[in-house]
């Protein structure tokens, strides 16, 4: 089975369009908080044959990074810019010093600094699809519709029970259909859901020759912790041996997968996180219960992509399709059951007794616990801009990818949309109306003329929750107290210490200096807004 991923665009009016278009599919396919240990071909332990496929058939990253969260990502993935500039500086309230949604970067939807991917490749004659969590506004004028997809079916939310509209908010979870307000299938599954409606979706146009841009945003493995009945007892009894252990051995396999150096030393464990020796048989027993359910997400996901490759196959679509799978973000800690502000709403609604954990009427997370294991080879997990929270796997197959292999260029969310723009021959806008993308084309990378995308002075800039970052070439600069000062950065050089153990500001006074000026220039130039600049 041929596996196709995420890039289409073009350059071409819709009346230039001629009958036989030669540009490539786009199939670009987002897992929701998915670790960066679960996939077999990362040398995970969950069964996941069909994404394992399209590792085997192209360009497997092992450095690709995102935002820590979902929304910024997302921004970031359909803008090819820094997420204040595409107006998601903060992902909801959260725990962010500036919360003012009227101040440019913290609008929560796509701002007017950015022109989206989706519509610049409609505009090129791309059939535009998407399903899934959109996160990126809830009005209609923030829509999948306003951004410039043809036909949408997004829970437009955060998050959401896999099974019905049930939210975490009293007023439960927003779904829309090509712009309008539907209704949730009730029992349907979320991911068989999102799967059924994309492939209707590229069979509704027949064969007009027109390549599509198909994004498809899967809300799997994302908590509550889910899975339809025939999936509950598959992984029963594999995680017994508890979070610690599953943490070494997951940094061992990675090891010896390739995924990262064999001299890579594992991160020293949180202590805010109980060791599994001190838990009682009571509490093994549902700590293995959560990462059971999590993998039978996952396989069930991996199931669901393989529909959608065998689709294509049988479309004969493959071959002019480029696959990209891709996770939002790092493995996630979050455990709103317990925790924050919607636990009266979500205990009075969810019974997360033992024998009903993983079924739609209960709401399970995993924790920080297994979100280590998760991120085994880095420190912490997403919300920190630690590499936990923002190093995800991704893997480009189909057209135009010209390699088989594993690459660990440095490659982050905003490179994609440029990418596609080349692929398809299309243009982002020049003319000042908009600021310019700040990620690059890895078409390079793809087809094997070039070993990496960016040069050692390129800088990232990220801020979220407080939580800041600056990566240029091995060097970077990260913060994991709140509240966000200058004085808490530390230095780390990742390519002789990706997991984060060793601070070296200290150590290198000059290039902490250079890192933090590159902090004050670039931060006011994208729009992070501090309490001093108030």
């Amino acid at each position: 089975m041929k596996l196709v991923s995420i890039i289409a665009l073009v350059a071409m009016s819709p009346v230039e369009v001629c009958a036989a278009d030669d540009r490539p599919n786009i199939l670009l396919i987002v897992a929701d908080d998915l670790g960066y240990a679960d996939l077999g071909s990362y040398g995970g332990d969950i069964k996941t044959p069909n994404i394992d496929s399209l590792a085997n058939e192209g360009l497997l990253f092992t450095q690709f990074h995102t935002a820590p969260t979902c929304s910024p990502t997302r921004a970031m993935l359909l803008s090819g810019n820094n997420n204040h500039v595409a107006g998601v500086g903060r992902q909801g309230s959260g725990r962010d010093l500036v919360i003012d949604r009227h101040l440019p970067g913290y609008e929560t939807h796509l701002s007017d600094r950015i022109t989206p991917l989706p519509a610049l490749l409609r505009d090129s004659g791309y059939h535009t699809y998407t399903v899934g969590k959109w996160h990126l506004g809830i009005a209609v004028e923030h829509s999948p519709k306003a951004a410039g997809f043809e036909r949408s079916f997004n829970l437009m939310n955060s998050s959401s029970n896999h099974f019905n509209s049930l939210g975490i908010r009293k007023d439960g979870s927003t779904y829309r259909e090509n712009g309008e307000t539907v209704d949730w299938p009730e029992g349907a599954y979320s991911t068989e859901l999102y799967t059924d409606k994309m492939i209707e979706f590229i069979d509704a146009e027949g064969n007009d020759d027109k390549p599509f841009f198909a994004f498809v945003a899967y809300t799997t493995p994302h908590w509550p912790l889910q899975v339809p009945t025939e999936y509950l007892n598959k992984y029963a009894g594999h995680y017994d041996e508890g979070y610690d252990a599953l943490r070494e051995r997951r940094f061992e396999s990675l090891q010896r997968a390739g995924i990262i150096p064999a001299t890579s030393t594992l991160p020293p464990r949180l202590e805010s996180i109980p060791p599994w020796s001190e838990l009682s048989e009571e509490e093994k027993k549902r700590e293995a219960r959560k990462m059971e359910l999590y993998a039978a997400m996952v396989e069930n996901l991996d199931f669901h992509v393989g529909r959608l490759l065998h689709h294509l196959d049988k479309r004969n679509l493959s071959d002019n399709t480029l696959i990209v799978f891709m996770s939002d973000n790092g493995a996630a800690a979050e455990d709103f059951y317990h925790t924050g502000p919607f636990v009266e709403h979500i205990q009075d609604h969810h019974d997360n007794g033992y024998d009903n954990m993983g079924k739609p009427s209960s709401f399970v997370s995993y924790g920080p616990q297994w979100a280590k294991a998760g991120s085994a080879p880095f420190d912490r997990y997403k919300g920190f801009t630690s590499e936990g929270g923002i190093t995800a796997p991704m893997i480009i197959s189909g057209r135009g990818v010209s390699v088989t292999a594993k690459t660990s260029a440095y490659v982050t969310v905003m490179d994609i949309a440029p990418t596609f723009l080349e692929l398809a021959d299309a243009h982002y806008p020049s003319d000042g109306s908009v600021m310019p993308m700040l990620g690059s084309s890895i078409t390079t990378l793809l087809s094997g003329e070039a070993k990496s995308v960016h040069d050692e002075e390129y800088a990232t800039i990220l801020f979220h929750w407080g939580y800041a970052l600056v990566r240029q070439g091995h060097w970077k600069l990260t913060t994991v107290d709140l509240p966000f000062q200058e004085k808490n950065f530390a230095l780390y050089n990742l390519a002789t210490d990706p997991g984060e153990t060793t601070d070296l500001a200290a150590i290198h006074p000059e290039r902490l200096a250079k890192l933090i000026e590159v902090w004050r220039t670039q931060r006011k130039e994208l729009g992070i807004t501090l309490p001093e600049d108030l």
